[in-house]
């Protein structure tokens, strides 16, 4: 079970539909093998495009120094779907396929089909997929 803090959960439906009408993306970073998500680093979708994302690898570089940094690692990528449900599309699955060939990362979707944004969250690995359940943390120590 994946543990996302509220504010970090509000950064990051702030950040999909502030990138409307394009896909917006980012990475998050927590413990190394941990369940808990400590920060999200919203990042540029340098396809700009509302069916698809690309990050920008200057961009991954740095977010990978400020995790660092921070003593935590990179475990996921987000990314939302304006047009479609937050399920892995044929391009996300080939995309965790080439990217995260073990299945390590976890994939949040945000979904923007419907006025109220909804997020998922799912493991890739061997073109299987398998959500993984998501609970808000609405205490604690907020990223």
């Amino acid at each position: 079970m994946l543990e996302i803090p509220a504010s970090v959960h509000s950064r990051m439906l702030g950040h999909a539909i502030a990138g409307l009408p394009d896909e917006a993306c980012g990475l998050f970073a927590g413990r190394y093998g941990g369940d808990r998500v400590d920060r999200f680093f919203p990042m540029t979708n340098t396809a700009r495009s509302s069916r698809v994302y690309e990050l920008d690898g200057a961009e991954i570089l740095r977010v990978e120094h400020a995790a660092d940094d921070d003593g935590l690692a990179v475990i996921g990528v987000m990314h939302s779907h304006t047009h479609t449900t937050n399920y892995p599309s044929p391009t996300d699955v080939a995309d965790a396929a080439r990217f995260d060939p073990f299945g390590v990362w976890r994939f949040i979707i945000v979904s923007l089909k419907h006025p109220d944004p909804s997020l998922r969250c799912y493991r890739i690995a061997a073109e299987e997929i398998t959500e993984e359940p998501v609970t808000v943390l609405t205490s604690g120590a907020d990223a």
